[in-house]
């Protein structure tokens, strides 16, 4: 087994021992900046003896705008994965899209990502379970705590027994996204590790015409939350300029600030007796 299979694995088997942290950009950006941002969080998370998967998009194909970027592709973004799992030596985790890249994506990631808006798709949770990696599957913004049992359910229904869900938001109104704290205790009741998504929680949709707009000085606080109610894992996205950022430019948080975050993430998880 490799390292980064047995990371997956122990956390899976034991998911509230020490918080795990999904983080990188939000889309594959240039070579140079994804190893920034991939070694910067691996190193914090090593300091503080914390388990982390770099995290990045080789599409995005749920863009405000047709003229938005997307990302280099399957092909050329699966290299590039690849790649930096062996340079990074940590695990990988992306998006899928369509069943019919789940077999492609799992020969080179550790972890499958489930869009919130594509949570839904049976054929597609079928697939991705089917692959036999862990599957994260992000609670779609339309969905309550509850119908998200039915999620759970398809996952296992095709065999995967490492499902994770991940907390990003619930549409509240036109251009807001709001965080229930109730509801992710909810969502800890279908006993299956719970990922809170501190950056795109901070999204206001459609506020900025053609881009998402967005709050990035709230995620720190809503991160200090969920971890204090007992989330086994955090999602951050960050960048070394927010502003140039290829994807989620308005929801980035700066990666000079993502280290001091982490520490103090840590010492809640230790201060609440959760890890």
């Amino acid at each position: 087994m490799s390292h980064q299979n047995d990371v997956l694995e122990t956390f899976f088997a034991h998911p509230h021992q020490r918080l795990l942290v999904i983080g990188g950009p939000c889309v594959l950006e240039s070579d140079a900046i994804n190893q920034q941002i991939g070694e910067t969080l691996r190193d914090t998370c090593k300091e503080l003896g914390l388990s982390f998967v770099f995290k990045a998009s080789f599409d995005k194909a749920n863009r405000s705008s047709v003229r938005s970027p997307r990302g280099p592709g399957i092909k050329s973004g699966l290299e590039r994965l690849g790649k930096l799992r062996e340079s990074l030596g940590v695990p990988v985790t992306t998006d899928i899209h369509d069943a019919s890249q789940c077999q492609a994506v799992a020969q080179v990631v550790d972890m499958l990502q489930v869009p919130a808006f594509l949570c839904r798709q049976t054929d597609l949770l079928l697939a991705a379970a089917d692959t036999g990696k862990p599957v994260n599957v992000k609670k779609g913004q339309f969905m309550s705590p509850a119908e998200m049992g039915h999620v759970v359910a398809k996952v296992r229904e095709g065999g995967c027994r490492m499902i994770m869900l991940t907390e990003r938001g619930t549409t509240f109104g036109y251009n807001r996204l709001v965080n229930d704290f109730m509801g992710i205790g909810d969502l800890m009741d279908l006993e299956v590790p719970i990922c809170f998504d501190a950056t795109h929680s901070t999204q206001l949709p459609g506020a900025e015409g053609e881009r998402t707009g967005g709050r990035p000085d709230r995620a720190p606080l809503l991160a200090k939350a969920a971890v204090a109610v007992g989330v086994s894992a955090i999602f951050i996205e960050c960048h070394p300029e927010p502003a140039k950022a290829l994807s989620d430019a308005s929801t980035m948080l700066p990666l000079s600030s993502v280290p001091q975050l982490l520490k103090t993430l840590d010492a809640i998880r230790r201060a609440t007796n959760n890890g």
